[in-house]
Formats: structure tokens, C-alpha cells, sequence
């Protein structure tokens, strides 16, 4: 048995904190595992070295600063995690490794009226499909990342209730998947994960504070500071999209009136264009439209624009954030939706936060949901690293 404070129970310390720093990253050089555990260079390499023979980590040449280095990334072989996002008229599933690469992707139509037992028979299924043909054990996966619409009780994983998903309401998504894939799942809104995955692989690489929007049927704020995503005691964090921006505005889904929601997403814009345009138009069509010039199609998006920006100002004043991050259909107008975004920050919010706000759209568009379940399994594996896998993962990476 290790006692505490030994020598071995101090490498082994060491080891996990390598092997942790590595995961969240995908790679880093050994100058940066130094940087970031606060290891000498001497310990990093001697781990890395100790890692790389186990079969743990894999090795490869690189370059840093214009000087030879070693990325350090683990291995392709170490475990399999799966990404799951359940939208308002989709479902997507990935597969990834611990080495921070997609392996298989897909998606598909969903009928959001379906039951939840349907959507979770259909999400089972299409898991097993994608293992299928990338020729993947499933006893490989070592964790699951969920994405539902809707607020997440953090006591008891249940979904609250919620307009875009109304047969879910009250569900444990978590112990169905568990009992159905047999391995731990990490449920989150859909809106947190769309931040997670722009900061691990799009638009918010490198910014430790960023608010990403997410502007579709509803709209929701995913909250990241200090480079954790903020959930809030209740799991409710980031409801941008009930702040009230007129009192005696259309009535919102919550019960009051003139959320930010109304003047916002799609299910209230999209009608006041059908006269025009017919009833059938999308959120995607409209942005086409207006990148195409489409003078109506335009004044939609900067109308959108405005408003969303005033519920940005909001989060300027109150938490200061570096980057906002647009994503949903929406993102795809580019500066036609994020000039306006801009504009209602400089007007509302303190000047001093909105100079220090950068505003961009999403990098990863449809994909940074499933991206950021991925991302989740990465992140909620907390101190439970590599080395506590199962013994056929570890088995399979050596």
C-alpha cells in the first residue's frame, strides 16, 4: 500500500497530474506540462518517458518558439468517449479519443415530439452504429457526454421542464444512458456544451472568461470563468434568454413578458416574415437570404442582432467576460448579425467592459454541442485519470 506522503505515492501524484494536464489540452510540449503542473522539466520528462513506455502517452517531434520540442499527447489506443446531442429537431453522435480527435461523426433528423424513450432507443442505436464502423470495441468507452435542451437539476440529473423537448420533462437522461450503454454519462445543457466545445477546439481557444449565446428555438447562455464552465448552485446559470427587455412585451414560455427570447428566437421571429416570405421559412434560410441581400432577411438579423447585444451588455456589467462567442443558426450572418451585437455593447454596457469584449461567431457551428459533450467526458473525469481506467482500457492501451 502507498502511504501518504511517500515517495511513491508523491510520483504517483505526479503521474496523474501529467496525465490530466495532457487530457484537458489533447497535446502539449514538455515546457508546457511543465508550466502547467508546476513540475520541474527534469520530473516531466522522466513521467513522459515512464508514460510513453507504459504505451500511455504517444511522442512526436514538434517545433515551439522555432526550437525543437516533444508534443506529448495520449494514446489513440488509451480509451474511447462518446458525445451525444439531443437538439430541437436533431440528434448527433461522436465518437472521440483521449487524444482529443473525432473518430466518427453523425447526425440525423428527430421528431421532438417523440417520447424520450424513443430518442434514447435511437441514440443506443446510432452509438452502436458508428462503433460498428470505425471498428470499435464498446468496451473501450470509458465515458459518455450528453446535450439536452434544457436545464439540468444538478442534485437529482433530471431534466427540468422544458417548451423544446415537452415528452422529456422530468427524465433522468444520465441513469437511462448509464443503464443502457453500461458506462458513466455526464449530462449537461446543451448550451454549456456549446461553450466547452469553443473553448477545447473553436473560437475560444486560449480565453480563460467567455459567454457563448446560442440563438435557435430558444436562446441560452453557456458561462465560462477561470476556464470552467459556470453551472450556478441549481444548474440554471446563463438563462440570458429570460432577461426582460420589454415589461409589457409578447408573453415568454416562462410566464413573463418581453424576454429577451421573444425578440430573439426563431419560433417568435421566424412568423413575423411569413407574410412575406411563407410560412415554412427557417432560421438558415433567413441568414442565406440576407447574405445574399435580401433587405427584409437583413433587418431581421440586425433586429436579432440589437437584442441579443443587450442581453450581452448585461453579462459585460456583470461578469466581464473577454469573448463572446455567437453561435446556432444565426452565427452564420457573420458581421451582419455581430456588428449589431457590437453596437447594443457599446451602447448599454459599462464602456470599460465592452472595450475589453471581443465578439465572434462560433467556429464550430452545428457541431459544437456533440463537440463539447466529448469535451465534458474529458472534463468531468476529474482526478480520475488514465491511470484509474478500467483494466481492459488499459490493457488495450499498452
Amino acid at each position: 500500500m502507498e502511504t501518504p506522503g511517500s515517495q511513491s505515492s508523491l510520483h504517483r501524484a505526479n503521474l496523474e497530474r501529467v496525465v490530466r494536464a495532457v487530457r484537458m489540452a489533447g497535446s502539449l510540449t514538455q515546457a508546457e506540462i511543465a508550466r502547467s503542473t508546476g513540475l520541474s522539466a527534469a520530473t516531466v520528462s522522466n513521467i513522459v518517458r515512464e508514460l510513453k513506455d507504459s504505451g500511455t502517452v504517444d511522442v512526436t517531434p514538434t517545433s515551439a518558439g522555432g526550437r525543437r520540442a516533444r508534443s506529448v499527447s495520449l494514446s489513440g489506443d488509451a480509451g474511447i468517449v462518446v458525445g451525444i446531442d439531443f437538439g430541437h429537431a436533431h440528434l448527433r453522435v461522436a465518437l472521440g479519443n483521449l487524444a482529443h480527435k473525432v473518430l466518427a461523426e453523425q447526425a440525423e433528423p428527430i421528431d421532438v415530439d417523440a417520447s424520450a424513450s424513443q430518442g434514447f432507443d435511437r441514440a443506443e442505436q446510432l452509438v452502436k452504429e458508428l462503433l460498428d464502423s470505425a471498428g470499435i470495441d464498446r468496451r473501450k468507452i470509458i465515458g459518455v457526454g450528453l446535450g439536452v435542451p434544457g436545464p439540468i437539476d444538478v442534485e437529482t440529473g433530471t431534466l427540468g421542464s422544458t417548451a423544446i423537448l415537452p415528452g422529456w420533462a422530468g427524465t433522468n437522461p444520465r441513469d437511462e444512458l448509464e443503464t443502457r450503454l453500461g458506462t458513466p454519462v455526464h449530462v449537461d445543457n446543451d448550451a454549456n456544451l456549446g461553450a466547452l466545445g469553443e473553448l477545447v477546439w473553436g473560437s475560444g481557444r486560449g480565453v480563460a472568461d467567455l459567454a457563448y449565446i446560442k440563438v435557435a428555438s430558444g436562446v441560452g447562455a453557456g458561462l465560462v470563468m477561470g476556464g470552467q464552465v459556470y453551472r450556478g448552485p441549481g444548474g440554471t446559470a446563463g438563462e440570458i434568454g429570460h432577461i426582460t427587455l420589454d415589461e409589457s412585451g409578447p408573453v415568454c414560455r416562462c410566464g413573463n413578458r418581453g424576454c429577451l427570447e421573444t425578440f430573439t428566437a426563431a419560433r417568435y421571429v421566424l412568423p413575423l416574415l411569413a407574410p412575406g416570405y411563407g410560412s415554412e421559412l427557417t432560421m438558415p434560410q433567413v441568414v442565406t437570404l440576407a447574405r445574399d441581400g435580401d433587405p427584409g432577411c437583413q433587418r431581421m438579423v440586425a433586429d436579432v442582432g440589437r437584442h441579443v447585444g443587450r442581453g450581452v451588455a448585461n453579462l459585460c456589467n456583470l461578469l466581464n467576460p473577454s469573448r463572446l462567442v455567437l453561435g446556432g443558426d444565426l452565427a452564420e450572418a457573420g458581421d451582419l448579425v455581430l456588428d449589431p451585437v457590437r453596437d447594443s455593447v457599446a451602447r448599454y454596457a459599462i464602456p470599460s467592459a465592452a472595450r475589453q469584449l471581443s465578439v465572434v461567431s462560433g467556429a464550430l457551428g452545428s457541431r459544437a454541442e456533440v463537440l463539447g459533450a466529448l469535451a465534458l467526458v474529458l472534463n468531468e473525469m476529474g482526478d480520475a485519470p488514465l491511470l484509474s481506467a478500467p483494466p481492459e482500457v488499459v490493457a488495450a492501451s499498452r
